[in-house]
């Protein structure tokens, strides 16, 4: 956790620690540009970032640039030392808009399935 402006956290594999590892690494992001919420704090600049293995969806890491960040992360290592998948996390009910639903749209990019944005 980084106290800037804006916060950075991250919990986990980075996408090259987890490709050391030997891991078929595959990322979803949500711009916090796209979350109703972060708009309303004047905090759209940042992002959310998944890090999983594409072969078995274990979700591998998290990052977060953004408004709140180290209140978010709490969530996302929660998730790692459970073994979440990515899906489970998709999964996850949060409440909108929120900042927290970001990790929820991330989660979803990983599978071409975000709410909130262009699914390429």
């Amino acid at each position: 956790m980084v106290y800037t402006s804006p916060e950075w956290a991250g919990v986990g594999l980075t996408e090259e620690e987890a490709k050391r590892a030997g891991y078929k690494v595959k990322v979803g992001k949500f711009p916090l540009a796209a979350s109703g919420r972060a708009l309303t704090l004047g905090g759209a600049e940042g992002m959310v970032k998944v890090v999983g293995d594409e072969e078995t969806d274990l979700l591998l890491g998290v990052f977060i640039v953004g408004p709140q960040a180290g209140e978010l992360i709490a969530e996302a290592a929660l998730a790692l030392e459970m073994g979440a998948t990515l899906t489970d996390l998709a999964l996850t009910v949060h409440p909108h808009p929120t900042l927290s639903e970001s990790l929820m749209e991330a989660a979803e990019a990983f599978h071409k399935q975000a709410i909130h944005i262009l699914n390429r």
